[in-house]
């Protein structure tokens, strides 16, 4: 049995311990958080709770270190779970700066342990669908790819944290970081980007950005945006081929090609498991940390999310301020 310790039982912490309660042969064991919602969610799932990863470790036996905190505390807690010799879970984005980045993944390399990036668009099927098309040249060379991440304002984020950069780093990390990940596994680093942003008078970040990314031959371009508008939140992304548009849009996806019926493609999930925030019922998480797990019992790294790609778009994204 494989024994994980959930840092942080907040949306994404409940996420998780609800997708590994699917999962045989592993566990969550233990909680830690220091707020009063942490502590009634242990409670509520008959766990005991520590006020730190390390009292955690000193204390009970965990195998894994899930790191569901604020985006500000990822960094060090990646660094005090490998501390004591744990391989780590860690929601995106792993860090706020490359610096810290960098840091995190020397830290686990010294002490022989794995971080897994929680870049769980990458488990998605529409996302596996264009990756597949990509790499096997179906429909010819991408010429074009835009991507679209909306969300309205998220009034609902606790503290205000996800308001201020120096804890959250805003639009480009909270949102933008899935579709560029993606982008980079797809195409490799770009040759060059640019960015604007835009945002109302008086607000202390900006609302709306629009990126584009240069690559030998085309452009993948993207938007992303918390706005003043209650809107649905919105992902979808299209990609022109040589020898089709291929259009992601409310999870279907649907390739157009001349004289010909357009295909869709078999996106559906066969779990789906509510997760009780602003994301529709899906078995993604559950497939991304089975994924990290059978990684994990390999003592490997994952393929999907590679500390490479991870750094890259950290490197990027720290040039979007």
């Amino acid at each position: 049995m494989i024994k994980i310790g959930l840092v942080g039982a907040g949306g994404m912490g409940t996420v998780h311990r609800t997708s590994f309660s699917y999962m045989e042969g592993a566990e969550v064991a233990a909680v830690v958080g220091t707020s009063v919602q942490d502590a009634e969610r242990a409670r509520g799932w008959n766990l005991p709770m520590f006020r730190s990863i390390s009292d955690m470790l000193v204390s009970i036996d965990v195998d894994i270190v899930d790191i569901c905190t604020p985006t500000y505390l990822h960094a060090d807690g990646i660094e005090e779970a490998a501390s004591y010799g744990r391989s780590v879970i860690t929601e995106k984005p792993i860090a706020l700066s490359l610096k810290e980045a960098q840091t995190a993944y020397e830290a686990a390399d010294r002490a022989g342990v794995r971080i897994y990036v929680a870049q769980v668009l990458q488990f998605y099927r529409q996302s596996e669908v264009l990756h597949g098309l990509v790499k096997s040249g179906e429909y010819g060379n991408p010429l074009d790819a835009y991507f679209t991440r909306l969300s309205a304002c998220p009034k609902w984020a606790r503290d205000g944290w996800l308001f201020d950069e120096k804890k959250s780093g805003l639009v480009p990390y909270d949102l933008h970081i899935h579709d560029l990940d993606l982008i980079v596994s797809l195409f490799g680093r770009p040759k060059d980007f640019s960015f604007t942003s835009c945002g109302s008078p008086g607000r202390k970040y900006r609302e709306h950005y629009r990126f584009n990314y240069a690559y030998d031959g085309f452009n993948a371009s993207a938007e992303a945006g918390w706005l003043n508008a209650d809107i649905p939140f919105t992902a979808e992304w299209r990609v022109y081929f040589e020898n089709a548009l291929v259009i992601n849009r409310d999870g279907a996806v649907t390739a157009y090609r001349f004289g010909e019926t357009p295909r869709i493609f078999d996106t559906d999930e066969k779990i789906k498991i509510p997760t009780g925030i602003n994301v529709p019922p899906t078995g993604t998480y559950l497939s991304e940390l089975k994924h990290f797990l059978e990684c994990w019992k390999k003592n490997e790294p994952s393929p999907r999310v590679p500390g490479e790609q991870v750094l890259t778009v950290m490197e990027l994204l720290e040039n979007m301020r």
